[in-house]
């Protein structure tokens, strides 16, 4: 039986947008017409290569019980239809009053890597501690200006918390979604050299990401990385708003340690607790110190918030280990890469025994200094001591010339793979990576194609429909 949310009326006045037709009951809210189901709404968004108006029709026809439009001409004679000037503004206001009527406890995270990360472990911790009815978490890649709208609009009575992503590849993004979502709880992981293509230095990156504390309700609390280096400038964004610092060391209020055999211990005052993650890597570690701190902010004990995140296995593409009786281990990194996401995932790999292989794609929107940060990843495969990079795209070619002896540079993907895979046995380690426009995922799965023996992992469930990602 399908379960009515919304009122038309009701959101219209919320966006101040102008009814037509008949009042009536929403289940859901869309923007792609596949999605549409009997009872929807479907709003139409504008876009550079694509017009939402157009497809208003279709639709109707496909069940929806109203559309959102711009264009009153693109409302069947008969239907029901909410007219606006600008459809994602509207898509935003929507959220933004639904969010406040449902009056969950937002807490909202960004940085530069890691967020998809931290975002998962406090959405396990949550949700292992309230149960799974009472935390929504963002899916997929909507953690942009249409993504987060839609999170939001998942939200019902029974849900006491929401976390949420938040993305930007410009400055004032972030601020923007804060205008929507309002955080109780604002996450920043770090500030790193994705996006200098469009922001053009560190420090406008991190002041971008520094929206977010701008951006939190009355007595909001911001989580910050204690050892970034722009943590002068955050905390002088910051105002009165109270702060947790956390990180992998003992001045963060809130500080990790982690022992030889991987188990992480937690401080902060009295409180203590401990865990072990199944996903490999220091960073990830710093990455369990922000979800804990978050937790933390949202009412847990730090002894609860750790043992929630105990055998914590990632997420699909993130440093997920897959395992081959012909090929060897086969590290997953594929999601995206910045140069330093593929630093973290470099000391990843040196932490294998050998016999090593890196297998790297191209990292995208680093403006005129791609070429040089693509040679210091070569450089510091080199430096971590591995034996043998392999890599595919155009600026890939600075990434081997910075490797140097041992590197090799394919033209495709077809010709990586078949040059990879004689040089596999069944205790090589494997790690492949590169930004999510070069499919390295490709290779992942051509690699595994014969003997994967990996266990299912519910972390790396299917994500929702992809919307236009931003990191």
């Amino acid at each position: 039986m399908t379960e009515f949310r919304f009122e038309l009326a009701q959101l219209a006045a919320d966006c101040f947008g102008q009814l037509i037709g008949a009042d009536c009951p929403i289940a859901r809210i869309h923007t792609d017409t596949r999605s549409v189901m009997p009872g929807d709404l479907f709003v139409a968004i504008r876009g550079e290569r694509f017009d939402g108006n157009a497809f208003a029709a279709q639709a109707l026809a496909a069940g929806a019980a109203a559309v959102l439009v711009e264009r009153p001409d693109a409302v069947p004679p008969g239907a029901s239809a909410i007219v606006v000037y600008d459809s994602r503004e509207a898509l935003a206001a929507i959220a933004r009053a639904h969010r406040e009527r449902c009056a969950p406890r937002v807490l909202a995270v960004t940085g530069s890597n890691g967020k998809t990360t931290v975002k998962e472990m406090l959405a396990t911790i949550l949700r292992r501690v309230h149960g799974d009815d009472a935390v929504l978490a963002t899916e997929g890649n909507f953690n942009n200006d249409i993504g987060l709208p839609l999170t939001l609009l998942r939200l019902t009575s029974l849900h006491r918390f929401a976390v949420c992503e938040m993305g930007m590849n410009h400055a004032g993004e972030i601020a923007q979604l804060c205008r929507i979502a309002e955080p109780d709880v604002g996450i920043i992981t770090n500030a790193g050299s994705a996006h200098l293509e469009h922001l053009g230095s560190l420090e406008n990156i991190a002041r971008a990401k520094g929206e977010i504390v701008n951006g939190l309700r009355e007595n909001g609390i911001a989580i910050l990385p204690h050892t970034d280096g722009f943590l002068p400038l955050w905390l002088n964004l910051l105002g009165q708003h109270p702060t947790i610092t956390y990180g992998l060391d003992d001045h963060a209020d809130l500080s990790g340690a982690v022992a030889s055999d991987g188990t992480l211990t937690l401080h902060r005052e009295t409180q203590t607790g401990t865990c072990h993650l199944a996903i490999p890597g220091r960073h990830n570690a710093h990455n369990a110190c922000a979800a804990i701190a978050a937790a933390v902010a949202a009412g847990v004990p730090v002894s609860a918030a750790a043992a929630a995140l105990d055998g914590f296995g990632g997420s699909k593409g993130r440093l997920q280990r897959r395992l081959s009786a012909v090929c060897g281990t086969v590290i997953d990194d594929t999601y995206n890469a910045n140069p330093d996401s593929m630093r973290a995932a470099i000391a990843v790999l040196a932490d294998a025994p050998a016999p090593r292989i890196l297998v790297l794609g191209d990292m995208g929107e680093l403006g005129p200094d791609a070429p040089a940060l693509h040679r210091e990843v070569g450089a510091a495969a080199r430096a971590a001591g591995l034996e043998s990079l392999l890599a595919v795209g155009e600026l890939s070619r600075h990434t081997v010339a910075g490797f140097g002896a041992g590197g090799e540079h394919w033209t495709s993907h077809a010709d990586l793979i078949a040059a990879l895979r004689p040089r596999l046995t069944p205790t090589t380690t494997t790690l492949v990576k590169g930004s999510r426009f070069m499919h390295m995922e490709t290779v992942v799965e051509a690699l595994l194609a014969a003997g994967d023996i990996s266990q299912p992992d519910d972390s790396a469930a299917a994500s929702a429909p992809e919307a236009t990602p931003c990191y």
